[in-house]
């Protein structure tokens, strides 16, 4: 079963050069982050560019729910009128987080210094992720979490009703649960101080900021250390938001293994917390420019050209570039396949929880496809082919995963027989506008009718 409804089974086959600009949807995080804050500021804040994928449009409903007012004005165009810090009403019915883990586990965090109670519920592979994460750091708040075995969903949330302020480290990199606390903290007297031993992408600090509340970041031995001052009055914004580095990797990437490709894809966000995957792109060898490089919104911005690349190498990814490229791995790997060499990936024992376990959908997936893969609990390692020696015309299952779902799309795009997925229909979660726009660009990708 797709996320929301019957299976989309897909075929993508070999394409020709792909030309072109792709306009790729809003940042995924930012879209979820400018949603939260906005209901948690006093006034209206308005916002263009919104990701309108289905785990957004399930957090805009969530905020509802909690007392803010959100219009969708067309266009990519919304406002939120918020109801400031500490203002959040006791929604009446059970809050639908779709597919979305940063959309439920910021929005936990956010509710759970409240005086009310909430209960969470997700899809099938939503309530199969586990939200102990979240539920450990609130604890020490003062609220109280009733789940599943295993700390899953559906699970109520009970608010604090005296909060008070935590210091916490976060046990994994996560920029998930560092945000889940520091939203928690914005409601709880005094400093909540956030420890992680690895930097993970800093949009809610660079948001909480530009709404006014009082952060500071400071790196030393412990790690990295985010103090937030508890009760600010969140003043609206008016917010742009980049186009999504996440998104924005499947056309790159597309393009970097097909023969004859250039395409420009502008307007992405380079936050140096998500552009691992490109930098790892550029020292395999890939032809990918930065141009017209700026700032916007306190967040760095560039247009990206990428083409043909036929003499790409396999590398080590550092361990340590995980956290700012962790979703981006199922891609990376299917251009691993068409360089030469191995690619070997540490320190990715995350992939093992997301929307589905990517590591064992991945190779399961690229050996079907005549793909070499070893594996280990947080490592993999790609044994790349080079270019016009990936077999391909294997039947991948997607997992109700929509990134796994996509990476398999381009492997077929570029390797010698087509490539069949079970469902597609997890993609209109983060993308939904990725078969129009690749198709666009030259791709071959078809429905499969039953």
């Amino acid at each position: 079963m797709s996320a929301h409804g019957s299976p989309i089974p897909m075929t993508s086959r070999k394409s020709g050069a792909l030309k072109g600009e792709a306009h790729v949807p809003g940042d995924k995080s930012i879209s979820h982050r400018s949603l939260i804050l906005g209901a948690m500021a006093i006034g209206r804040t308005e916002i263009s560019g919104l990701l309108e994928g289905q785990d957004v449009l399930d957090t805009a409903k969530a905020m509802e729910a909690f007392g803010a007012k959100v219009t969708d004005h067309g266009s990519g165009q919304w406002s939120v009128d918020g109801v400031g810090v500490g203002g959040f009403q006791e929604p009446e019915t059970v809050i639908d987080c779709g597919n979305s883990g940063t959309g439920v586990r910021l929005i936990m965090g956010a509710m759970s210094t409240h005086n009310i109670t909430a209960t969470f519920t997700g899809d099938a592979s939503l309530n199969k992720r586990p939200m102990s994460r979240i539920t450990d750091p609130i604890t020490e708040f003062g609220a109280t979490s009733y789940g599943r075995s295993g700390g899953r969903l559906p699970m109520t949330i009970v608010g604090a009703k005296s909060p008070v302020p935590v210091r916490y480290s976060v046990p994994m990199p996560s920029a998930q649960v560092k945000s889940a606390v520091l939203l928690a903290g914005l409601n709880a007297p005094g400093e909540t101080i956030v420890i992680e031993k690895e930097a993970t992408r800093d949009h809610t600090e660079r948001m909480l900021t530009g709404f006014g509340a009082d952060v500071s970041v400071e790196t030393s031995s412990e790690g990295r250390i985010i103090t937030l001052k508890g009760y600010p009055e969140l003043k609206p914004q008016t917010i742009t938001v980049p186009r999504d580095p996440s998104s924005a990797a499947f056309p790159v990437c597309a393009a970097l293994i097909c023969e004859g490709s250039d395409v420009l894809v502008p307007n992405i966000g380079l936050n140096p917390t998500r552009a691992g995957l490109f930098t790892t792109l550029r020292e395999m060898g890939a032809n990918l420019t930065y141009e017209n490089e700026r700032s916007e919104g306190g967040e760095p911005v560039a247009d990206l050209r990428a083409r043909f690349s036929p003499d790409l190498k396999g590398i080590e990814v550092p361990p340590e570039r995980a956290a700012s490229m962790i979703d981006e791995y199922p891609i990376l790997s299917v251009v691993a396949s068409f360089a030469q060499g191995k690619t070997i990936m540490r320190g990715v024992r995350e992939l093992r929880v997301k929307e589905s376990d990517r590591i064992d959908a991945m190779a399961r997936g690229l050996r079907a496809n005549g793909v070499e893969i070893e594996e280990g609990e947080d490592w993999w390692i790609v044994t790349g082919r080079g270019h016009g020696e990936v077999q391909g015309g294997g039947t991948c299952a997607t997992f109700l995963d929509h990134r796994i779902a996509m990476s398999f799309l381009i492997l077929g795009m570029a390797s010698e027989s087509p490539v069949h997925i079970d469902d597609g229909g997890a993609i209109a979660t983060s993308f939904p506008i990725f078969e129009t726009l690749m198709g666009e660009l030259g791709a071959q990708i078809t429905r499969n009718n039953h």
